[in-house]
């Protein structure tokens, strides 16, 4: 009789049934161990991370392009994982006459392809949302967003203008939520159905038929509400049902030690960077653990929160009042925040890099997507703007490059990002920010 890797050894106790699982053995692998038998490929996820008030130029890009660029002051973080990621400069977010919004317009275009028309405003669903639709429906979470900041407004997710995807902010609620009691261990000896999911799913079960039921009842523009309803609640559905089914062996799962005490909350940039490794650990193995294929991290707001300890203006603060040092030609204070910035974008990289997966790492199997608010930090500028990537997405990227965007418009990195996870989409942005031009560089 053949072996695959759903076959478990059944049994029961205490008048439940009970699984047990078979480990992940050589056999449930293809020869090279980064697929499985049946020839279906590690599972590609997504993700973004974020920091604020960009970059001084003159000190942050390259001279050479392409690969084995040189690495300017700025991004000297960049040493150790400089093959593992993209370096995209002179980028440009078009506001197309629409008013500016300072630390908005940039990120906002970055992510849904257009300018915001005010602070509240939000021109579609961001990216993560987009991707997150098609490939986060079979997994527990379909995203995680998480921010080091401490604040709930540190969000970048959106399904639309009124609803944001609320970031974790406490590394231990996050410890909990992921890997608290209603995780279930891909790789635990046995495997019992939480109660209080098989409840959910029935309770859940009762309203999708009332919802149903409704929808006979009602006019067509609140069956239009009803439906976006609906949707919801059978990805819910579909949520609990994997709850409750037995999970795939995954060799790269190893739950992680709990974390029962809060990291010293602060802005200071020593402080930011605790909690920014422990989110990031979490968030690892929880994409690591198959948990979700989509994920967000803040590593500081749009408008740059971090402070340093002795110095006495904030990292925006910084950005208006600190005055270009005549001989080193840049706000020094300023480039220090900003340096900060790319130690914590190297930590959040490395954190893929280090879990094995496969003949290769949870890296090699994502593609991650870095932002920020603007280009040149003193002037708030819209031009000019760097962005990273990180992550080979399955094989399909190619990474260590340094790649001049030439005034175009940033959204070709996001584009490029939508078809690399298989959003089949013609074109992305709106007006100047429309692009079918894919950064042909990074691809395989």
């Amino acid at each position: 009789m053949g072996l695959d890797r759903r076959r478990v050894l059944r049994g029961m106790l205490n008048g439940g049934a009970v699984t047990v699982g078979l480990p992940l053995l050589n056999v449930f692998l293809n020869g090279n161990g980064n697929a499985l038998a049946d020839g279906k490929p590690m599972p590609v996820r997504f993700g973004t991370w974020h920091w604020g008030l960009g970059m001084t130029a003159n000190i942050f890009v390259p001279k050479k392009t392409g690969a084995n660029y040189d690495l300017p002051e700025e991004i000297v973080a960049f040493k150790p994982i400089q093959q593992h990621m993209n370096l995209i400069t002179n980028a440009t977010a078009f506001r197309d006459g629409t008013p500016g919004q300072c630390h908005y317009t940039g990120w906002v275009i970055l992510r849904t392809g257009g300018p915001p028309r005010g602070q509240n405003d939000m021109p579609g669903e961001t990216i993560d949302v987009t991707i997150a639709n098609q490939i986060g429906r079979t997994t527990r979470f379909k995203s995680l967003t998480a921010t080091d900041t401490g604040e709930t407004g540190s969000t970048l997710s959106f399904e639309n203008a009124n609803t944001p995807n609320v970031p974790e902010i406490s590394p231990v609620n996050f410890y909990t939520r992921l890997f608290g009691p209603d995780f279930q261990d891909p790789n635990a000896p046995s495997f019992t159905p939480n109660p209080r999911t098989m409840v959910r799913r029935s309770v859940l079960t009762g309203v999708l038929d009332e919802v149903k039921t409704l929808h006979q009842k009602v006019g067509a523009e609140d069956r239009a509400r009803l439906d976006q309803y609906f949707t919801g609640l059978r990805h819910l559905e579909r949520q609990f049902d994997q709850q409750l089914t037995k999970p795939e062996p995954i060799a790269a799962c190893v739950k992680p030690k709990e974390v029962d005490k809060e990291p010293t909350a602060g802005k200071e940039v020593e402080l930011l960077h605790a909690r920014h490794k422990v989110m990031t650990d979490l968030m690892v193995m929880a994409v690591a653990c198959d948990q979700t294929r989509v994920f967000n991290m803040c590593y500081t707001t749009r408008s740059g929160c971090a402070s340093k300890a002795g110095y006495d203006k904030p990292h925006h603060t910084a950005t208006h009042e600190e005055r270009i040092d005549d001989k080193l030609g840049y706000q020094p204070m300023v480039s220090w925040f900003t340096r900060r910035s790319m130690e914590a974008w190297a930590q959040f990289v490395e954190g893929f890099a280090k879990v094995k997966e496969g003949d290769g790492t949870v890296l090699d199997n994502v593609f991650i997507y870095a932002t920020s608010d603007h280009g040149y930090a003193r002037t708030h500028s819209l031009d000019g703007m760097a962005l990273m990537t990180a992550g080979g997405a399955g094989g399909k990227v190619k990474n260590g490059l340094h790649i001049d965007l030439k005034t175009e418009a940033g959204t070709r990195v996001a584009y490029t990002a939508l078809r690399v996870m298989g959003i089949d989409v013609p074109y992305w942005g709106e007006k100047s920010n429309n692009t079918s031009k894919e950064v042909g560089e990074m691809l395989v």
